[in-house]
């Protein structure tokens, strides 16, 4: 069979298999099995057990199910409300300073849980009334703990930019380093546009609450130690100390531990539900990764991954019309499928491509991601939008998608100005990791 051909029966079988709500990784298996037996017969079903379980033969996959449960534990825990509530006590007196609390507390927690949904969930049921309370029009309050959420996959730690490394044999750590930038300065955006729009709204930045400086520091011991946790995480992997797995199996330990000291989880039942939230999630993501690894030999199998990059090559595209191209791509992917299955059904075919396009890898893993957060605040698949919706039932779905389209505008800004200034991205891993060979 012709590689186009097969590109076309393959693409249109997964097309079809998602379409009838298939898992993911049931998807990626049942497509990768058909066309291994079509074209070696039965025989190839002898080999499955072994590409399936060497998909997950990777050390570093360990630190997926830990950085999961060191989300887990903090999204089961009040750190969230806490968060939020420090940040808007020292934030009182700034113009705009709950909006900016919001977003703020959003990235950090993110950070910590690694979790879009757990974000919005967390700093939304707080946040969200608040800002409603004082006048903030709803699709500003909504959109903004909405977008805040994406910003778990992209600053660091982040499981999405693990899976990344994992898929396309990448450096986790500069990953990481690659991502914290560009995070901050999607805050940045996120943080200028909701002022902008609630000024514009002719919403009044004086209405502020009185806070004493007792109250402002009261809160930090309940703050201040998980944020620790994340500064330790990434020093240690940064400064060679350890390794990623060995970072996220401590960070998972100390959150646990910090769980159970500051807010009194003793409860075995609570506990268990860390533990069994964490298996299920952690299962779901390795099935997908195994999956995707029998669906990455059918693809080489059918010399399907080698004709797609020999034709883009081929096709002499000036560089940024291709990478244009590829963003579109990866929008629309976005809209149907979680971060964690586009990257490891693309991520491996892409990246050759934009290499041999003259993109830094590390580059292109930001950018894909900020496409990715896109796809969270976006139908039909956006879930930020539906957790959003469930916390405020009385904001039509619609008020809540017309306030993230701004942000989404904000992330489309953010990866042009990735593209002008790509140091933006590579000048913290060349500084502290030294440039790659």
């Amino acid at each position: 069979m012709e590689p186009g051909t097969a590109g076309l029966l393959v693409g249109l079988m997964v097309f079809v298999l998602l379409a009838i709500g298939v898992p993911v990784a049931f998807t990626l298996a049942i497509t990768a099995v058909t066309f291994l037996v079509l074209d070696r017969g039965l025989l190839a079903i002898s080999s499955l057990a072994d590409n399936f379980y060497g998909g997950l033969a990777e050390f570093t996959l360990l630190s997926i199910p830990m950085f999961i449960v060191m989300g887990a534990a903090v999204a089961a825990t009040p750190a969230g409300k806490d968060l939020y509530e420090a940040l808007d006590r020292w934030l009182n007196r700034v113009p705009g300073g709950l909006i900016i609390s919001n977003i703020g507390a959003c990235s950090i927690f993110a950070a910590l849980s690694g979790s879009s949904p757990a974000t919005c969930a967390a700093i939304g049921k707080m946040g969200i009334p608040e800002m409603r309370q004082r006048g903030y029009p709803d699709g500003v309050a909504t959109g903004a703990i909405a977008a805040g959420g994406t910003l778990g996959i992209l600053i660091p730690p982040s499981i999405t930019m693990i899976v990344y490394g994992i898929a396309t044999e990448t450096s986790i750590g500069r990953l990481f380093l690659a991502g914290l930038i560009p995070g901050l300065m999607l805050t940045g955006l996120f943080m200028a546009w909701s002022i902008y729009a609630a000024s514009r709204s002719g919403y009044d930045f004086s209405d502020r609450r009185e806070v004493t400086w007792g109250q402002r520091f009261s809160i930090l011991p309940r703050v201040m130690p998980f944020i620790l946790i994340i500064v330790g995480v990434l020093y240690t992997l940064y400064g060679g100390v350890a390794t990623p797995s060995e970072a996220a199996g401590v960070g998972a330990a100390f959150c646990v531990l910090l769980a159970i000291l500051i807010y009194r989880m003793w409860n075995p039942k609570a506990l268990w539900t860390i533990l069994s939230t964490s298996m299920r999630e952690s299962v779901m993501i390795l099935m997908i990764i195994a999956c995707a690894a029998l669906f990455s030999q059918m693809l080489s199998s059918f010399y399907i991954t080698q004709s797609a990059a020999e034709a883009i090559a081929g096709a002499g595209l000036n560089k940024w019309v291709l990478m244009g191209a590829i963003n579109v791509f990866l929008l629309i992917a976005g809209f149907f499928l979680p971060p964690v299955a586009v990257i490891l059904m693309t991520a491996p075919i892409l990246l050759p491509i934009v290499m041999a396009a003259g993109f830094d890898p590390y580059w292109f893993a930001v950018v894909f991601t900020i496409n990715m957060e896109i796809g969270l605040i976006t139908p039909p698949v956006g879930l930020n939008l539906y957790v959003i919706n469930g916390i405020v039932p009385d904001v039509p779905l619609s008020t809540v998608l017309r306030g993230a389209l701004p942000f989404m505008l904000c992330m489309v800004v953010a990866i042009i100005i990735l593209c002008i200034f790509p140091g933006i991205v590579t000048w913290l891993p060349d500084l502290l990791m030294g440039p790659e060979i």
